[in-house]
């Protein structure tokens, strides 16, 4: 009890509570440092991570552009090669071609047929054989040398309503026309169903 009696002199007050302020402020501003520095390094490491993933990019692109061009360089490639057996081919088939013979044409079919008539083409009227015109295919040989998918492509630019429509024989069969051999040719049209 002596000691609660004697009184604490005023001066040292100040003192005390000044002390304890100073070692909380220091307390304070060395956890904010080490705020800091965390926070730097995990800055530090993200611009890392940000710069390894732009250097991917880029390398990436590269390989891209590379395979562009290489698939560019494939499908020239491709398409001479395309070419060239055509040609080849249409050379070859030049040798066995019969001309034109309009009595022959009718003797098969039973009725005057005209030359390079795509409706002779089983599947073929008058309206889908206007849309092969369009695209610049006029005569049986060019209808031959058609691609299904190229015969598909007219089809569709003609709307819905050609959908129904098969053209897997009719390069074939413009083949067949082309040739003269217009009675394997009925026979075959004769096995159809339209066209299919």
């Amino acid at each position: 009890m002596t000691l609660l009696a004697n009184p604490i002199p005023c001066w040292l007050i100040p003192l005390l509570v000044g002390a304890i302020c100073a070692f909380l402020g220091y307390l304070l501003g060395t956890s904010k440092k080490s705020n800091n520095n965390t926070l730097n390094d995990k800055i530090a490491k993200l611009e890392a991570d940000l710069a390894t993933c732009s250097k991917s990019k880029s390398t990436l692109q590269t390989n891209l552009d590379i395979c562009t061009k290489n698939a560019l360089n494939l499908e020239t490639s491709l398409k001479t090669a395309k070419a060239n057996i055509s040609s080849s081919l249409t050379n070859n088939a030049a040798d066995n071609i019969v001309p034109f013979n309009p009595a022959d044409a009718k003797a098969a079919f039973g009725k005057k047929v005209k030359q390079d008539d795509l409706k002779v083409v089983e599947g073929i009227g008058p309206k889908i054989e206007g849309l092969f015109h369009n695209f610049g295919i006029k005569t049986w040989k060019s209808l031959s040398e058609a691609s299904i998918e190229k015969c598909q492509e007219v089809l569709k630019s003609g709307g819905d309503r050609y959908k129904i429509h098969k053209p897997g024989t009719w390069p074939k069969q413009a083949l067949l026309a082309y040739e003269g051999k217009w009675k394997e040719l009925k026979e075959w049209q004769d096995k159809l169903d339209g066209g299919k």
